[in-house]
Formats: structure tokens, sequence, C-alpha cells
């Protein structure tokens, strides 16, 4: 390619990347402003929260860009680094959701966090908007270390002393799967010569190697994901994190980069050998059953919902293994519920009980204090469990139609084994999803309630409630979004 189809290929790449430069731009103004602003300004926390209010608006300004995006035609962006789709449009509108609803957390709740915060937040979804478009080995690694990296700092910033051990332990944790993963990727260019997952030589390469070799390239280099997407054995780390970090931003880390990773994952799965399949089938049953046993001895409402999203890794996994277009759209519309109830469990728990460190004991007794709250919260966790009337059924309906359907038209029996032990381990997490209503309702309280809440929140709890619920009863118009990818 000569130099002048070079630099218009570049021009017509960046002309298909709007929200990204979108994003680069408020990036390199929050850090202008902190640089210019911050040293003068006297008031360090009213700073903090007029970047806060920035980001807000400009978290509404980038889903603006995306609707726009949505009607371009698919087409590699820095062929073969990019690729944009529908697919990576919808996803990116869940993580632009997923960081709106966590600023409005923050400002709700009147959280004070360094002005950082906002920079690092916006480096975060710009992380994730280049993953969700990644058809490369290279542009999938350099994503994830974005992410990975602003993660890091983003935990450790926060005040509590405990944030910092925290965020000292998602670094280690993040340095090992990143260095298995480069490793494993390492591999895959030894075995097959491209590192392009749109080159027919991927599979080609990997088929013509021993199977045990093939296994153990792709898993260490799928170890970025796993650590992302909470799977074990790259799980460790999840309980920590989400017991030391503020509420708000477990709550969007808990969802946004497990959204991108789905997707990047959907699109190894369409192009890889099946004998993968079966692997990362007993990867996902072991992780729903490792997070739902765990979860059944916690005392900690955040280190609850850490084992849950273990499990609930899993049940994304089954939706990918399931091997056919309606395992890849029950999946998306499974992370999309996901993504719904988890925010929604971290700002009702919060609400309840703001900015404390969510033992379970102290939301004893609080249902019946604050009935609307008490009650959304309520049908969050039957929500997660699986359970009708919620949108956690119809995803967790959908993901098992799939696999079921795969069943009977492949007959493998490991497809049989994981759906038994999918549903097995649904019942299971009826147990520790439950606790949480039956101390809100059943349980006295213990001491006096200071009610942290005003009418505005209560709303927003309401509005949880009924969206959730009206999903069960009204799916069609997000399947409808989903069967157009």
């Amino acid at each position: 390619m000569y130099l002048n189809e070079q630099l218009s290929h570049i021009r017509q790449s960046l002309a298909g990347l709007a929200p990204e430069l979108y994003l680069v731009g408020l990036f390199l103004g929050f850090l202008l402003a902190e640089l210019l602003l911050l040293p003068r300004q006297q008031d360090k926390e009213k700073m903090a929260g007029w970047l806060q209010a920035a980001a807000l608006a400009g978290a509404v300004g980038l889903l603006g860009l995306l609707a726009l995006q949505w009607q371009e035609e698919p087409a590699f962006r820095f062929q073969p680094l990019l690729y944009l789709d529908k697919k990576a449009v919808l996803f990116k509108v869940l993580i632009t959701v997923a960081w709106l609803f966590a600023l409005v957390h923050l400002r709700v709740l009147r959280y004070r966090f360094p002005a950082e915060q906002s920079t690092l937040l916006i480096a975060i979804v710009l992380g994730l908007f280049l993953l969700c478009m990644a058809t490369h080995w290279l542009t999938i690694y350099l994503a994830l270390e974005l992410v990975s990296l602003g993660s890091y700092l983003l935990v450790s910033l926060s005040p509590d002393r405990k944030s910092a051990e925290g965020g000292l332990k998602y670094l280690l944790f993040g340095a090992v799967s990143s260095a298995i993963m480069l490793y494993g990727i390492s591999l895959l260019y030894g075995l097959t010569g491209t590192l392009d997952i749109t080159d027919p030589a991927l599979r080609t390469g990997l088929l013509e190697n021993s199977p045990w070799v093939m296994q153990v390239a792709m898993l260490m280099a799928l170890g970025g994901l796993f650590f992302k997407l909470s799977l074990v054995p790259f799980h460790v780390w999840t309980p920590d994190v989400y017991e030391a970090a503020p509420t708000p931003l477990v709550a969007f880390l808990s969802v946004a980069p497990k959204a991108a990773s789905l997707l990047v994952l959907m699109r190894l799965v369409s192009v890889l050998p099946a004998e993968v399949l079966s692997t990362l089938g007993g990867i996902a049953l072991i992780s729903i059953t490792v997070g739902n046993v765990a979860a059944l001895w916690q005392q900690n409402a955040r280190r609850l919902l850490a084992y849950s999203t273990i499990a609930q890794a899993g049940y994304l996994l089954v939706g990918l293994v399931a091997y056919s277009q309606l395992g890849f759209e029950a999946a998306t519309f499974y992370v999309a519920a996901y993504l719904i109830l988890n925010l929604a469990a971290f700002f009702l728990l919060d609400l309840l009980v703001p900015r404390s460190d969510t033992q379970l004991d102290s939301y004893a007794g609080l249902g019946r204090q604050s009935t609307l709250v008490g009650a959304a919260i309520t049908v969050v966790m039957v929500a997660l469990a699986g359970l009708p009337p919620t949108v956690g059924f119809t995803a967790k309906w959908l993901v098992f139609s799939a696999l079921w359907d795969s069943y009977e038209q492949a007959g493998e029996p490991w497809l049989l084994w994981l759906l038994i032990g999918g549903l097995l381990n649904a019942a299971i997490s009826l147990v520790y999803y439950l606790k949480v209503p039956y101390l809100l309702f059943f349980r006295p309280a213990q001491g006096t309630w200071q009610p942290a809440s005003y009418w505005p929140n209560q709303i927003m709890a309401g509005g949880l409630l009924a969206l959730i619920v009206w999903l069960f009863f009204q799916p069609a118009g997000l399947l409808h979004w989903i069967g157009v990818l």
C-alpha cells in the first residue's frame, strides 16, 4: 500500500471513530482542567464535583454520537485491528449506560472522590470501546491493558485505606493474568503465524496442531478476558476488590468490563475450533458452582455480590458455548439484563445504608422502615436468582433454551451435563439471594435507622423496580434490537 493510500485509509478510519475521538478529547480536557485549575482552586471537593457534572454531560453527549453510529455500515477501521458493526455499537451503549449510572450514583449519594476519578473513568470507557471493536490479538491486549491500568488506579485512589489494599491485590492478580495472556498470544502466533482473528489461517493453524497444544495456547491467551469476566481460575481478586472499593465504582467495574469482554469472546468463539467449546463449558460450570457455593457463607453484601458475579459470568459463557445464533442472542440479552440488575443491586443497597461497609447484619429490619427500597432490593435479588416475574428469569430461560437446542442438534453429552449443572446451581443460588430479603423484612432492626434518602432517590428505586418487572412482560423491544445485530 502506497503512502497516499495509507493516509487515505487512516482518514477514513478516524472518521468512523467519532465516539472514541470524543472520549480522547474529553480525557485531554479533563487532564488540562486538573493541571490548570486544581492548583488555584482552594476547594478541591467543589472542583471534583464540577468535573463529575461535566463527565455526566459528556456521557449524555456520547449516547448521541452512538445513536448516529448505529446507522453506519459494518466496516473495518485500521484493518485488521478494529471492526465496527451493530454488535459493537450496542455493547458500547451498554457501557455508556453503566458509566452514566455510576456518575449518577456518585452524585446522588454525595461521594467525595479526588478529581482524577472522573478522568480515569473516561480512560476506562475508551479502553472498553476499543475492546468492543477489537479483531486482532494486539488490539485486544492493548485495550485490556488500558482498562486494567485505569481500574487499578480507580480502586487505589479512593480515600479509604482498605481501597489501597484492594487495589494492590487487583494489580498483582491483573499483572499475572496479563503475563499469562501475553505468553498465550505469543504461542498462538507461533502456531498460526497470524494475530488477526478474522484470518482463516488462525483456525487452520490451530487445527494442524495437537489438541492439547491448541487448548493450552487458547486458554492462556484468553486469560485476560477471563480475568475481566471473573471466571475461574482468574476469579480470586473479585471478593477483595468488591469489598474494598467504594460501591459506585464497584458497580461500574462489575458490569462494564464484562460486557466488552463477552463481545470479544463472542467474536473469538465464532472463529475458533469447536474443540475449545467443551473446555469453555467446563470453565462455565466450575465458575457457576464455585461462585454459588462460596456465596452461601458470606456475611458482607458486596462480597456476596462478588461471588454472585463469578457465577453470573459462568451463565454468560453458557450462551456462547451453545454456539448458535440463538445462543449469541441469549448471551447478549443476559449481559444487558445483568447490567441493569447489578447496577440496581449496588445502588439500592447503598441507598438503604449509604457509604457503609455493607455488612449484612446492618440491613436487618430496614425493609419495614423503607418499604419501597426494600421491595426493590427484593425484586433485584429474585431477578438475580432467575425467578419470575423479572427480567432475570427471561435471561436464564433464553440461555438454557439455547443450550437445550444445541444439545438436541449436536447430541454432545457435555451440553446436557452443563444444562443440568446450571439448573441445579440456579436452585442453590436461591439460598443466598433470598437471605437479603429475609434480613430486610423478617429480622428485627439493630439500633436506630437514620434515613439518608430523599424523594428523588425513592423515585429512582421505584423506576428500577418497574424496569426489571416490565422487561419480563415486554422483552420484545430489547430482543428486537439484539436480533438485528
